[in-house]
């Protein structure tokens, strides 16, 4: 029987390669490698990463409950596509989750939310030198990273749950749509006032100016897709 030890080693060193697999799955399917309706074997799939079949298979697993892939039978896997119409139902959940987890933010206590404010802070400057520089993909990174942080830092776990399901999707169609919108210079903007809300506790005015940047978004997002005839994301 092998040592405790060696076991922990063991399982420690599958867990991490699993989850090398997993994130560079999933960053391949948000940045458009793995396109909606690609249809591949584990095999094909962890040849093109260049990882061995048995952690490409439980990540696949786990991406399949994020809704980004879909596992067929003795046919492979498919990545699942985005309907413009389900954009609708996608910014209204995250409306929701994120209006709620500004107004939890702000209204921790001064010792807890202000360290958050900060990071949010160097995000949101990030972002503007990004635009200034016009590396929009690097802007929509951090956008990404600005309004995860935000629901994980809010305190409910299952805020955080749902929110690392479903920002997945809402980046992809924010990547694949970047060079077809003006400059984001009003996020930037609308970040800080939601950021401002925070540092001075005022959950209300957090929670609105959340969920009014969300709205903006998705009025924006939405009639374009339909304008330039994207269908599936």
């Amino acid at each position: 029987m092998r040592e405790l030890g060696e076991l922990t080693k063991t399982g420690i060193k599958k867990s991490s390669r699993v989850e090398d697999a997993y994130e560079a799955l999933k960053e391949a399917i948000l940045e458009s490698k793995f396109p909606p309706g690609y249809q591949g074997s584990e095999q094909e799939i962890a040849v093109r990463l260049g990882m061995s079949r048995t952690p490409v298979h439980e990540a696949l697993i786990r991406l399949q409950e994020d809704g980004l892939v879909r596992v067929l039978a003795k046919r492979g896997v498919v990545v699942c596509a985005v309907s413009a119409n389900d954009m609708v139902d996608i910014y209204d959940v995250i409306r929701a989750f994120e209006a709620m987890a500004a107004e939890l933010l702000a209204a921790q206590p001064k010792a807890s939310r202000l360290p958050v404010a900060n990071k949010l802070d160097r995000l949101n400057a990030d972002m503007k030198q990004s635009l200034k520089h016009g590396d929009l993909v690097r802007w929509a990174h951090l956008d990404n990273e600005f309004h995860r942080l935000l629901s994980e830092a809010c305190g409910n776990k299952r805020i955080t749950r749902i929110a690392r399901t479903i920002m997945d999707q809402a980046h992809r169609a924010r990547m694949l749509t970047l060079n077809l919108r003006d400059k984001p210079t009003r996020s930037v903007l609308e970040h800080r006032a939601i950021v401002a809300a925070i540092r001075k506790g005022n959950a209300q005015a957090a929670h609105d100016c959340a969920r009014a940047h969300r709205t903006r978004a998705r009025n924006e997002l939405v009639p374009l897709l339909a304008r330039i005839g994207i269908h599936h994301l």
